[in-house]
């Protein structure tokens, strides 16, 4: 898939689990989701996955970026980056190229850095 302006993409927020909103099920899109409410079921996505501070999500997860600022259970499977903010909670294991982790983070589970993995590997 082309991606001619990856930045600006990486901004437009195809889909939204609001606060207060319960969603379960498969979701499987191009772009960016955004969840603030609480999402069980797995998630497909060339684009990003944000889990917002009041988020909870019990998911594996496969994105090109996965940001973590609420809670996940589940396994992260990420082409590009996994980025965990303070107020974030994983319970389950990471494969990555690249991870960052702010102080604060609560994390038990297995991480995998894999420089050389693509896209076709997950």
């Amino acid at each position: 898939m082309a991606r001619p302006n990856k930045n600006v993409e990486d901004n437009i927020v195809n889909s939204i689990i609001g606060e207060g909103s319960e969603f379960t099920g498969e979701f499987k899109i191009n772009g960016l989701l955004r969840i603030d409410g609480k999402f069980r079921g797995t998630i497909e996505t060339d684009g990003k996955v944000l889990i917002g501070q009041s988020g909870m999500a019990v998911t594996d997860i496969k994105a090109r970026l996965v940001v973590v600022g609420g809670f996940v259970k589940g396994n992260i499977f990420a082409t590009e980056r996994v980025i965990f903010l303070s107020s974030g909670e994983i319970n389950g294991n990471i494969i990555t190229p690249s991870i960052i982790m702010e102080d604060g983070v609560k994390f038990e589970g297995n991480c995998t850095i894999n420089k050389s993995q693509n896209k076709q590997q997950i």
